[in-house]
Order: structure tokens, then C-alpha cells, then sequence
């Protein structure tokens, strides 16, 4: 999976018209998390949810989910639900990447919802950075944006924020920035 999502790193700077090589050493040493998800059935559906709404911190997410489904995805303004397929996989971006890509890659705000009838079963890998790595948007991109849209953070900082002070939601990077800020400017 890790060498997946590497070839995705690839193509996703190659879109952004950067080097595709350019993310590789803040990844290739970094320690990412593969976790296997089980949701029971539930009588009641409306009233549980497997995972509630938030985006992940991380900075991609490979999905393999069973047949069951269960995915949603918050787009046009209502949940959709993501079909499953067989033998696909979904990859969703993460806040990580939303800051690298200087906010040309938006995270994906999804949750997961329960079965009446079915029990389900996922498994989801995470790619993270390096955690000493400076996390920041090429300088290409922030010069032909016009302006840098997140501060420099290393995945420490954000892991930090999302464990110690903040359950991951839709508002995750936008507080994590405003909290950063203002540790920083504490600092000074």
C-alpha cells in the first residue's frame, strides 16, 4: 500500500505541476497506519454511525471497503453514498495534502454509516509524512497562487493537535492553522 500511495504522491505533483519526485523524501521514511474497521449491524441505522463526519489529518487514505458499503462523502451539499466496488479501491485526500497542494486538493469530508441488516468490514491505510518534516506547499505553487494559504507544520504538530486537542472534523486544518498560529505567536 505504502508504495501505492507513493505512485500517487507521483501523479498527484505531476497534476500540480511539480516535479514528481518533489514529495517523495518528506513520505518515504514516514510511518503510516493500516487499520482494519468492523461495524456491526444495527436495528436502528438513523440513530448510529459507524464513524462520524470528519476529514482525515492524514495526507492520503486507501480504502478497500467489502460489499456492504457504508461510505459516504459530503459533496453538493448532501451525503452521497460511494458504492462498493470490487476489487477498487477509494482515495480520499487528507488535510496533510490539502496543505501541501496549497489548497488546490480540498480534503474529503466523509463519514461511515452502519447497516440494519449487515455487518461491515473495511480496511483503510494511511500515508503520513515523515513526522520531522516540514510540511509545506511547493514554492511554484504558492508564487503562481499569490499567496501561501497554511503555515509551515510538521505531521508531530498535527498529530499532536488532532490527539491532545481536537477530534479530526470537517474544520480540522482550518482550527489547526489558528491554533498553530497562535502557539507560534506565543513563542515569540
Amino acid at each position: 500500500m505504502k508504495e501505492l500511495g507513493m505512485k500517487l504522491l507521483e501523479l498527484l505533483a505531476l497534476s500540480l505541476g511539480v516535479d514528481r519526485l518533489h514529495y517523495k523524501e518528506l513520505f518515504e521514511d514516514g510511518c503510516s497506519v493500516m487499520r482494519c474497521n468492523f461495524y456491526p449491524s444495527c436495528q436502528e441505522p438513523s440513530l448510529a454511525l459507524g464513524t462520524g463526519p470528519h476529514c482525515d489529518p492524514t495526507s492520503l487514505t486507501i480504502l478497500h471497503q467489502d460489499q456492504v458499503g457504508g461510505l459516504d462523502v459530503f459533496a453538493d451539499n448532501t451525503w452521497q453514498t460511494v458504492p462498493p466496488r470490487a476489487r477498487a479501491l477509494v482515495v480520499n485526500i487528507g488535510d496533510t495534502f490539502t496543505a501541501l497542494s496549497n489548497g488546490r486538493y480540498k480534503s474529503c469530508l466523509h463519514r461511515a454509516v452502519v447497516n440494519k441488516y449487515k455487518e461491515r468490514r473495511s480496511l483503510a491505510f494511511f500515508l503520513c509524512p515523515k513526522e520531522d518534516k516540514v510540511v509545506r506547499a511547493p514554492e511554484d505553487i504558492v508564487r503562481r497562487d499569490g499567496t501561501k494559504q497554511y503555515p509551515d507544520f510538521t505531521w508531530s504538530n498535527l498529530l499532536e493537535f488532532t490527539q491532545n486537542y481536537y477530534r479530526a472534523d470537517e474544520a480540522t486544518l482550518h482550527n489547526f492553522t489558528k491554533w498553530l498560529l497562535s502557539s507560534k505567536q506565543q513563542t515569540l
